[in-house]
């Protein structure tokens, strides 16, 4: 899957059926179910969810909470938009 067809999916009812959890959670985020997203990507543990979980504390306003996450992912927060994150951690996933 492509970007350009990642976020086209975004208009879809669901996520694609191929989408990993990781990209599950991401379209979930982008269609404003934060919840559903945070619900996906807590119990997995690894880096990657990690980083997509302090993402969504960035986006929560809960800075902290999204540093410890930053940490635990090897990552530090970014001086990006949270648009590019969002776009920067689908890319890397893809």
């Amino acid at each position: 899957m492509t970007l350009v067809q990642y976020k086209q999916s975004l208009s879809s009812a669901s996520p694609p059926s191929e989408a990993s959890d990781y990209l599950r959670a991401l379209w979930f985020d982008a269609n404003g179910d934060w919840e559903k997203s945070h619900n996906i990507i807590q119990d997995i543990d690894d880096k990657k969810a990690a980083w997509i979980h302090a993402y969504l504390h960035r986006k929560e306003g809960d800075i902290w909470n999204a540093d410890y996450w930053y940490t635990r992912a090897g990552k530090k927060r970014p001086a990006v938009s949270l648009e590019e994150e969002w776009e920067t951690i689908v890319r890397a996933l893809l």
